[in-house]
């Protein structure tokens, strides 16, 4: 019997090694940290008075057929919601705006969200042509403008409404960022950046793709 239990433990021991090799080799889109392109976000002009404390902060990971942004903030009215989208210019009039998603602070007024998806210099909308587009909210278009490809390498943030706004102080104008059409004003944006140079553009994903192809070799050669 204790014969056997040594095989059964040596062959187990012997198997880690192996199961490790193989999360590599399946997992080799993980970016490294020194990939990661971190930069700050500028408080919007329209709330720097009502939101002195205001501040965040992106950090985005290429990770191959993906990447992972990062956005923290601080400094904001406790237990609200805030909405993020790429857009294509900083400030008004924003041009092409791509909703990614939710950030909702704590008691503290501070809160986090990854979002996975394309952010780096491949981000972009394009419209072919004209096409029929569903009315869902009362503002929304029937049919899309066509254009040629828009790359988009800004961030914004906005209150996800006029109320919450209100509430903190700040201007209660109505803007069209939020799932409903009816949200508040912007709090955030990148126009620390050049219009035509937003911090997407700094992202490659070619070479974060590269090496994990070759971790990716490596490892399966092992």
């Amino acid at each position: 019997m204790l014969h056997r239990t040594t095989i059964f433990q040596g062959l187990r021991f012997a198997a880690i090694p192996a199961a490790l090799n193989l999360l590599l080799t399946m997992s080799p889109l993980q970016a490294d940290p020194k990939d990661s392109h971190t930069f700050a976000m500028t408080v919007s002009a329209g709330v720097k008075t009502c939101l002195p404390n205001a501040a965040a902060t992106v950090s985005i990971r290429p990770g191959g057929e993906v990447d992972y942004m990062d956005v923290t903030v601080q400094g904001l009215p406790a237990n609200t919601e805030f909405n993020v989208f790429v857009i294509q210019v900083p400030k008004s009039p924003f041009g092409v705006s791509w909703y990614q998603g939710s950030i909702q602070t704590d008691k503290h007024g501070r809160g986090s969200r990854q979002f996975v998806g394309r952010f780096n210099i491949e981000t972009f909308t394009v419209a072919n042509n004209s096409a029929p587009a569903p009315a869902v909210f009362a503002t929304d278009a029937t049919v899309n403008p066509p254009f040629n490809p828009i790359q988009m390498y800004h961030l914004g943030v906005w209150f996800d409404s006029t109320q919450a706004s209100g509430n903190a102080g700040c201007p209660a104008s109505p803007t069209p960022f939020n799932g409903e059409h009816n949200a508040g004003p912007q709090v955030f944006n990148t126009s620390n950046f050049a219009d035509d140079h937003g911090p997407l553009r700094d992202v490659d994903p070619s070479a974060t793709a590269s090496a994990s192809a070759s971790t990716s070799t490596s490892t399966s050669g092992q």
